[in-house]
């Protein structure tokens, strides 16, 4: 071989991931003795020009020349670069071999606010409907609570809690999703002393805003809480609440579309205002785009979520402004935000929506859903800056979520090693540990079901009867523990979502959607939950430790975390055989709380080592 490189060994590129502005990248790398004549790397920015600079030869070691460059880099960006190797004779060799591809480096504005209190605490996802259904006004919610929207939409208060939910289009060919099951606020202040049991740290919610349907992902009244949830006054006791027992409270903000049936669009004129369908003389009609045939631009054509025009300066005070929405929940105890499709939504609205929820609280949480790797994310054309300040604390992390399924049910740990060094080296750190590390959400397949052998039948009609024999739940199971393991124990934030601890299953929307299964829940797996979230808050390494890679081969997937003598090993071996680990100094098994003799693990098995018993 003629050189030797290593971009995750921080002898060959140190820092050895994202860092911040101004900052200095110190590459070298090795070619065989005497047979180049120089060597250079090609920094080049983002959509900016390439800048060559010659390396020094800054000495020998063995059969190798040591070539050494230190590049200052002055402003946040995203930058790549390059090595050329000029041998005495032959081409030139690019490193790697396609120089347009380059090795990836993240540069930050220094981090001024991210919130702390995030790090290494544990995530739950609530679709508030399904969760639980508690009292509203001191008696029972009935289907006359449902906004005037829901009950234009046709709404149907559902009596029987776990029962599957609506899924069959009507006549105009329309998932309405207009089905309650009652779940409400009040419900989840009941159940209040459950997730401080499971160790719940951050209570995400579904979007609670009036609106037509039971997901809420349609808009009706940015500053009304549905009156089906609850209301205003019942999210401000959640957030107090909650605070009590040590846990943060954000919501789901939905800001690139709104519900036709909404106050601002107005389409079947429910609201007394004049909305968008009413004419120029509304003050919402500047929000919206309307063409000359009379239809309207709407997210991915679907004609119930008129897109809003993210430009619309009324639009951004309205959301942004000093008593804009932001402000006004934030104020009421909220603790920040996951924003719904922040690919779409663009810098000039995002920057100033992220001003304004730090300028009420520093410290509050804004998680993108993003599916893909965030750090270098083209959206619409345009390269998204979310990691280089000023922006997003964290985002949904699916590619975890498919690189643990993999490694799970297929034994990839090789793609799972792969998806690790990419977020280690293209993330930055305060990013990194915030991470919400998900195993499922409300549009995804439920992780049980996911982690199963079988197939789901074809046809929703097949898929709402579905339910997974005991044999493949066995098997479902024992793969969830190692995936809830490895989500647990990973570098970032694990996200539940509801009922995933309590062994529900079912298919893609709504069938993972459906009611929190009270009085039969899966005890066994609650009680792995309760253990996995104790041990993540008795140690502090699971909140920033380092991460180093042990060993990815033949199904073994084994890392540790920590900072100098005090780390944890964590292996999960999905291979059919029983497999040792090679590592010095781990004398303790953190599951079973005794000292081992030698770091075995079974097949099938997820074992925690510390170095002592401290």
């Amino acid at each position: 071989m003629l050189y030797i490189f290593d971009e995750n060994d921080e002898y060959f590129r140190s820092p050895g991931g994202a860092f911040a502005a101004p900052g200095t990248l110190v590459l070298r790398i090795k070619t065989r003795r005497g047979e180049s004549a120089h060597a250079s790397v090609c920094l080049y920015p983002d959509g900016g020009g390439a800048t060559e600079t010659i390396m020094d030869l800054a000495g020998v070691t063995g059969v190798y020349d040591i070539y050494k460059c230190e590049l200052k880099i002055e402003s946040p960006g995203l930058y790549w670069y390059h090595f050329t190797i000029y041998p005495n004779e032959g081409e030139a060799i690019n490193v790697p071999e396609n120089p347009g591809g380059g090795f990836q480096i993240t540069v930050h504005a220094p981090v001024a606010n991210n919130p702390q209190w995030l790090r290494g605490g544990l995530i739950y996802h609530i679709f508030v409907d399904r969760f639980n259904r508690g009292v509203l006004n001191a008696k029972p919610a009935i289907a006359s609570e449902l906004s005037g929207a829901s009950q234009r939409l046709g709404a149907a208060y559902r009596q029987d809690w776990g029962g599957c939910p609506y899924f069959l289009p009507d006549d105009e060919g329309t998932v309405r999703n207009n089905d309650f099951f009652g779940g409400n606020i009040y419900g989840i202040i009941e159940k209040l002393p459950y997730l401080e049991q499971l160790g719940v740290t951050c209570i995400y919610l579904s979007p609670v805003f009036e609106a037509a349907s039971n997901h809420k992902y349609d808009t009706g009244d940015y500053m009304k809480v549905d009156p089906a949830f609850g209301n205003d006054e019942a999210l401000e006791i959640l957030c107090a609440e909650a605070a009590k027992r040590g846990m943060k409270v954000i919501l789901d903000g939905v800001f690139n579309h709104v519900g036709c049936d909404s106050r601002y669009f107005n389409k079947y004129g429910g609201y007394d205002n004049p909305g968008a369908c009413q004419g120029e003389q509304s003050p919402y009609y500047g929000w919206f785009t309307f063409f000359p045939d009379g239809k309207y631009e709407a997210w991915w054509g679907i004609r119930l979520l008129p897109a809003i025009k993210k430009s619309s300066e009324s639009y951004i005070e309205f959301i942004c402004g000093e008593n804009g929405v932001i402000s006004h929940w934030m104020k009421k105890g909220v603790s920040g935000w996951r924003l719904d499709v922040v690919d779409e939504l663009p810098d000039v609205f995002l920057d100033p929506l992220c001003e304004a929820v730090k300028r009420e609280n520093s410290e509050a949480a804004i998680i993108g859903e993003v599916w893909e790797d965030a750090s270098n994310k083209i959206a619409y054309d345009v390269r998204r800056r979310y990691f280089l300040g000023g922006q997003l604390d964290s985002v949904t992390n699916y590619p975890l979520m498919n690189a643990i399924v993999a490694c799970v049910k297929e034994g990839k740990v090789e793609q799972l090693a792969c998806a690790m060094d990419d977020f280690c080296k293209n993330y930055p750190a305060h990013v990194l540990d915030s991470l919400m590390n998900i195993l499922g959400t409300h549009d995804t397949v439920r992780i049980l079901t996911a982690l199963s052998d079988t197939r789901l039948p074809e046809g929703k009609e097949a898929t709402s009867v579905f339910r997974l024999t005991d044999e493949q739940l066995a098997l479902a199971k024992k793969r969830l523990k190692l995936a809830s393991t490895l989500q647990f124990t990973l570098p970032g934030v694990p996200c539940v979502y509801y009922g995933d601890e309590a062994g529900m299953e079912g298919g893609a929307d709504p069938f993972n959607r459906r009611c929190y299964p009270w009085g039969d829940e899966d005890r066994d797996l609650i009680a792995w939950y309760m253990i996995l979230s104790r041990l993540r808050s008795e140690h502090g390494c699971f909140k920033d430790g380092k991460y180093e890679l042990v060993e990815a081969r033949a199904g073994l997937f084994a890392f540790t975390r920590g900072h100098g003598a005090q780390r944890i090993l964590v292996a999960v071996n999905t291979s059919p055989g029983d497999r040792l680990i090679l590592a010095d100094g781990f004398n303790y098994s953190l599951f079973d709380s005794e000292y081992v003799g030698e770091l075995a693990v079974k097949a099938g098995e997820a074992r925690l080592f510390s170095v002592s018993n401290s």
